[in-house]
């Protein structure tokens, strides 16, 4: 069962509570701290990326640096975004309509406000996953698949994806759905997320999951955003691979090994960085942006009333 992983509090008193299940794992992949269920079973969403990204990489993608960081990523949609998608694809022969991805506009509100005033209209090189889809064609060329269905979960690709993720997660997944941007999500237990997390930071250097957890590490804002809340938690953890995934999921691969994973049952995603900077301080992980996201100031009348706070400890 689930149990309260963070508190909105109003005047002095809790007015609202977000549910979920949190893991945190060892080196070794012993669970430590838990709280709810464990082996709760849930769509990774986008924190399955990194797996997504190292399955490409085994199956020659040419990719490295940012451009490795975008394939992993859920982008804002930034013009130096669009443009590192625009490389990906050139390094292929493609352009952007090759993408099977919806149209969207950004998913960051101020970059979504920015392209509205310029007369922008929804995408699919704008969509967040643009990244990964464009490293997903590159892959596809280099390895003559068809280009033209490479979202279906019986294409070559994503066969090759689905055996890194349950290579890396130590565990056979226990769903496959569709994920937003229309491309295989693959069910897993949460200790099988952080297990994917943890072998990815703690591979062979030269490896293809290692060198996706180096580029992540090395480059947030080609991960997330300039103004995403991962991106700043990414920063001041240097060697971590910090990704987070639509309703509520998020990944937190510290470089010893030792992983966070956790999931919001309602998908509020204004819990998601709460709870993990609740989480972290309670395994000893603390610096000014884990305190400064572990409290959501709540205005009333234009002053603060109450605060959005973890339940955990």
């Amino acid at each position: 069962m689930s149990v309260v992983l963070v508190e909105i509090r109003r005047g002095g008193v809790v007015e609202g509570v977000h549910r979920g299940h949190a893991v945190v794992i060892d080196a070794e992949g012993r669970v430590v701290r838990a709280w709810g269920d464990p082996d709760a079973a849930i769509l990774p969403r986008s924190a399955n990326k990194p797996g997504q990204a190292a399955a490409m990489l085994r199956a020659g993608a040419p990719l490295d640096g940012e451009l490795l960081a975008l394939s992993a990523a859920s982008h804002s949609g930034e013009e130096f975004h669009v443009a590192g998608v625009r490389r990906i694809l050139a390094l292929a022969d493609l352009d952007e309509s090759a993408l099977l991805t919806p149209p969207e506009l950004p998913i960051d509100d101020a970059v979504r406000t920015r392209a509205l005033r310029g007369g922008a209209e929804p995408s699919r090189i704008s969509m967040n996953c643009s990244g990964k889809h464009a490293a997903m064609l590159l892959t596809c060329r280099v390895n003559d698949w068809p280009l033209d269905s490479y979202v279906d979960p019986e294409h070559p690709l994503q066969r090759a994806i689905r055996a890194e993720i349950t290579d890396l997660a130590a565990e056979e997944p226990w769903a496959a759905a569709v994920d937003g941007c229309g491309a295989p999500v693959f069910g897993l237990s949460l200790i099988g997320l952080a297990r994917l997390g943890s072998t990815c930071v703690q591979a062979d250097r030269d490896s293809a999951p290692r060198r996706v957890a180096e580029a992540m590490s090395a480059h947030p804002p080609w991960v997330a955003g300039t103004q995403r809340d991962a991106t700043a938690l990414s920063r001041s953890l240097p060697g971590a691979l910090v990704k987070e995934g639509a309703e509520a999921v998020y990944l937190v691969a510290l470089p010893d090994g030792t992983t966070v994973a956790l999931k919001i049952d309602d998908g509020a995603n204004r819990a998601r960085p709460v709870a993990m900077a609740g989480i972290l301080r309670a395994i000893g992980v603390d610096n000014d942006v884990v305190e400064e996201q572990a409290c959501q100031v709540l205005l009333g009348g234009g002053r603060p009333v109450g605060e959005i706070v973890p339940a955990v400890a």
